[in-house]
């Protein structure tokens, strides 16, 4: 082969390596929304056989060009980010996104979270539930799950389910301005259990029961 082409080659080669960027990091895996009572957090899992990297996150409304950085989520450690500040218009459908990046300045490519809806993808709490007993009564109250749940919605209405020990159900329902319940004309000597359920009326949803307390008359 001519020197000239020789060294034309040899140069082109090492141009080549000289010119190549860094490595591409792996990406996280598993970005989405984990949301309870309208407290909206992006969760993520990191790549295999990662150490010291950190995380950069954006958001952005559906149907909008621009992403935003979260402020707070950048070049963070942790494998969580709480944007509930940014994504409370019930109104509205939300993405967000996160990367990788290292010491080394590699970085890894965006991965997206499936559209989240702080309407709909939340899960409501059902209410804090006490009871007392006063001369045969067991006066029920009812506490909202979280005040960001009252926050977001004008009314909210209560479902209580007294259960016999025969097994059969009672369902009393509290409107939006009363926390209290009074149940009277029960036997003496038994058993009877109370759930609690919150109520979205211009949702029409509702969370689970909350856990079961049971009460004995005597």
């Amino acid at each position: 082969m001519p020197r000239l082409l020789l060294g034309a080659v040899l140069l082109g080669n090492i141009g080549i390596c000289v010119t190549s960027g860094p490595v591409m990091l792996a990406p996280p895996t598993q970005v989405k929304f984990n949301s309870v009572d309208y407290k909206n957090i992006l969760h993520w899992t990191p790549p295999a056989n990662s150490t010291s990297l950190r995380y950069h996150v954006q958001w952005k409304i559906y149907g909008e060009p621009q992403w935003l950085d979260a402020k707070h989520c950048q070049g963070i450690q942790k494998h969580h980010c709480d944007l509930s500040a940014v994504t409370s218009d019930l109104r509205e459908w939300y993405y967000a996104r996160v990367h990788a990046s290292s010491l080394s300045s590699s970085k890894s490519a965006w991965v997206l979270s499936p559209r989240f809806s702080p309407r709909w993808d939340t899960t409501v709490s059902p209410p804090l539930l006490r009871l007392n007993i006063t001369d045969g009564v067991i006066v029920v109250r009812v506490k909202p799950p979280r005040p960001l749940v009252q926050k977001m919605h004008n009314s909210l209405n209560y479902k209580i389910y007294l259960i016999h020990t025969s097994g059969e159900e009672e369902v009393f329902e509290l409107d939006c301005c009363s926390h209290k319940l009074s149940l009277t004309k029960l036997d003496h000597n038994k058993k009877y259990c109370l759930q609690a359920q919150t109520i979205i009326p211009l949702q029409a949803r509702s969370s689970d029961r909350s856990p079961a307390k049971c009460v004995t008359l005597h």
